[in-house]
């Protein structure tokens, strides 16, 4: 993966970065010792500090292939969103390697007939997806989702709203009760690795998130699962890495129902937000791992094992237009506080002058305690800490195209 250092680089190996955001990838690949050079929405304050470069996307996504061939030489990557565009995967793969999942993979593992038919094959199940509401209960036993979204976002209940709607562009999946998880797997030629699973937070009022939308996660010890749960989590890793062709790290959302049984909700074929809390906990360079899967670079050499205990990440949303100003990230950061176990407490911070409208994500706060319950206990803590530090409003904020509005909601 090295290239010529003949535009002004180090002579590191290098890596380039796509995505809506692409602050939690550029970190752990600079960590690793990668060059970094990165296109997304917002250009954060860590993603700055990581990056030897970074070009900022105003036309998303189309604006990334422009982003990605003013990059120098490199394989490249992508982050959340990308997934739900395939066409660029393939434009941008037929330019530089691609470390990932490419554009025939995405396609089969995002067409919810296909992945169905896969996931029964090895004995899981999948809420029932149907792409027209025709005789359906508008009772709120099922949802109305985009076909192309991430993180939530235009998720809502089906009361029988707009009954001649039906598109391509929405699928309607029927709810399944029980806890929402994300399982990360690392899949190579040879199969799929369970890397370690998280429980979903969703909605969370305390995080000032809309309804369906992510707003953190909360790491589970992979040692407390039993044998009924991990089985058939460690099969579907063989078959995303070897039916579906899915290469790299890959995210599934899945629901536990009372009794135990995981139900595939959808794959996400890239990294994904939760994972960054398994570097924390695992010491696993993730986006060396990364490349190491997909044959981009050598298997990476692991980091000491964080402290026993449990990490979590939320999502402080904003409750108001905010304008984010030097002072405004000072308040931020003395709320965080950190470090914590040499993991910084605040991420995805906003680089001022900057304003964020009603309902977009302002950061990432974390938190880490000796149980799971301890660690989202401080991490609530923490969120309503940072909350009460972004104060009153200074200025009504500034209209944003409505491709930033929409990654920027959906990805962090």
């Amino acid at each position: 993966m090295r290239q010529p250092d003949d535009a002004g680089g180090t002579g590191r190996e290098r890596l380039v970065i796509l995505g809506a955001s692409g602050r939690a990838a550029a970190v752990s690949a600079a960590a690793a010792g990668l060059e970094v050079h990165a296109a997304d929405l917002f250009g954060d304050l860590d993603l700055l500090a990581a990056a030897a470069s970074h070009r900022s996307v105003t036309a998303y996504p189309a604006g990334l292939a422009a982003a990605a061939a003013a990059c120098p030489p490199a394989p490249w990557l992508y982050t959340g969103g990308v997934e739900n565009h395939p066409d660029l995967i393939a434009a941008v793969a037929g330019q530089r390697p691609l470390a990932g999942c490419d554009a025939a993979a995405v396609r089969r593992v995002r067409d919810p007939d296909l992945l169905a038919a896969a996931v029964s094959g090895i004995g899981l199940a999948m809420p029932a997806t149907r792409r027209s509401p025709g005789g359906l209960p508008d009772d709120g036993s099922w949802l109305v989702k985009p076909r192309r979204s991430a993180g939530g976002h235009g998720i809502r209940l089906w009361l029988g709203q707009d009954p001649a709607a039906a598109t391509a562009e929405r699928v309607w999946q029927q709810r399944v009760a029980g806890a929402s998880w994300s399982a990360a797997y690392l899949l190579a030629g040879d199969g799929g690795r369970l890397l370690g699973v998280s429980r979903q937070l969703t909605g969370r009022r305390w995080c000032r998130a809309g309804p369906f939308a992510y707003c953190g996660s909360l790491d589970l010890a992979t040692a407390s699962l039993d044998a009924d749960l991990l089985d058939p989590l460690r099969r579907l890793g063989d078959l995303l890495a070897g039916p579906l062709g899915l290469r790299g790290l890959v995210g599934v959302d899945l629901v536990i129902d009372p009794r135990r049984r995981p139900h595939v909700i959808e794959v996400n074929p890239r990294p994904t937000a939760s994972m960054e809390l398994i570097e924390r906990a695992r010491g696993l360079p993730l986006i060396a791992a990364h490349l190491a899967a997909c044959g981009l670079g050598p298997p990476p050499r692991a980091r000491p094992r964080g402290p026993r205990g449990s990490w979590s990440k939320a999502i402080l949303f904003a409750e108001r237009p905010l304008t984010i100003g030097p002072e405004t990230v000072a308040a931020l950061r003395t709320a965080a506080g950190g470090p914590r176990h040499g993991w910084p407490l605040l991420a995805d911070i906003p680089a001022p002058p900057q304003q964020i409208q009603t309902g977009r994500p302002v950061c990432t706060l974390f938190a880490h305690g000796g149980s799971p319950r301890e660690s989202l206990r401080q991490l609530r803590r923490r969120v309503l800490a940072a909350a009460r530090a972004l104060g009153p409003v200074v200025q009504p904020a500034i209209r944003r195209s409505a491709g930033s509005d929409s990654a920027r909601y959906c990805i962090r």
